[in-house]
């Protein structure tokens, strides 16, 4: 199917159109199978795939998904999986939205100092896209399973691709957040105050993509693919917030304040 994408004679249209089809269906294993292999093609496939999904405003609408077919006898096991269904497919429309809002994958950009997109990015198209990215990030923490909810080899499929889309995306976020920083003390007032409200809020998404590079390293995924989270020292923040405060005409705070998500 991944070759399919690259074919000038295959309807990219209509390939989208008969996964989604296949994602109305009622057992949870076929919907979950769909909303993977969309994934997968939008991970490893020609872009168009993905440029179709969000130019075309498709929209998985399983919010209310719920196998009540009880598949092979375990009720239980189909109403777990259809919870996770409301959430994977919650991801993927999100990620097909941020591809809308940017034109780009942030899984597929440069990553790096010396040209990676958010490192490289201007100050107001910076604080424009990193909520974009903020977003999707958030969509994919939403999967929320724990080690033990693995319990079959379709779940664990879609676990791996965001795993994978978690780890070049924290990279990307990174490099936006160390672009913001750098940028910090040069900007005017409301684009520090922006600036900062978006650091507080990595802040606060690094402790959740912990929990979740958890979950993977206890699956057994290799140590050497789990990223290093070390926190810049909270000695930063107070540096961020007392500039603003003096922006602001303001006293500066005596320590951090709480982060708000």
């Amino acid at each position: 199917m991944l070759h399919c994408t690259n074919e000038p004679n295959v309807s990219i249209p209509q390939l989208a159109n008969l996964l989604i089809e296949r994602a109305q269906m009622q057992s949870w294993v076929i919907v979950f199978k769909a909303l993977i292999t969309v994934h997968h093609l939008m991970c490893y496939g020609n872009e168009r795939f993905t440029q179709y999904l969000a130019s075309s405003n498709c929209n998985f609408n399983l919010g209310a998904f719920l196998d009540k077919t009880g598949v092979a006898g375990h009720p239980q096991l189909s109403y777990d999986m259809s919870t996770f269904i409301r959430r994977y497919a919650k991801y993927i429309n999100e990620k097909a939205i941020s591809y809308r809002s940017v034109a780009f994958d942030f899984c597929k950009v440069k990553r790096g100092k010396e040209d990676g997109t958010l490192r490289t990015m201007p100050t107001d198209q910076l604080l424009k896209t990193l909520p974009v990215l903020q977003s999707q990030v958030d969509a994919l923490l939403d999967f929320d399973c724990t080690a033990n909810e693995l319990t079959n080899g379709v779940i664990n499929s879609g676990f791996m691709l965001l795993f994978r889309d978690l780890i070049r995306l924290f990279a990307c976020y990174n490099d936006g957040i160390i672009n913001l920083l750098e940028k910090y003390f040069e900007m005017n007032k409301k684009q520090a105050r922006d600036a900062l409200d978006c650091y507080k809020k990595f802040l606060i998404r690094m402790d959740r993509v912990a929990e979740f590079l958890k979950v993977a390293e206890s699956v057994g995924i290799d140590k050497g693919d789990i990223p290093d989270l070390t926190k810049a020292p909270s000695s930063l923040l107070d540096a961020l917030e007392a500039h603003l405060a003096s922006l602001e005409g303001k006293k500066p705070p005596t320590s951090s304040a709480s982060t708000n998500s």
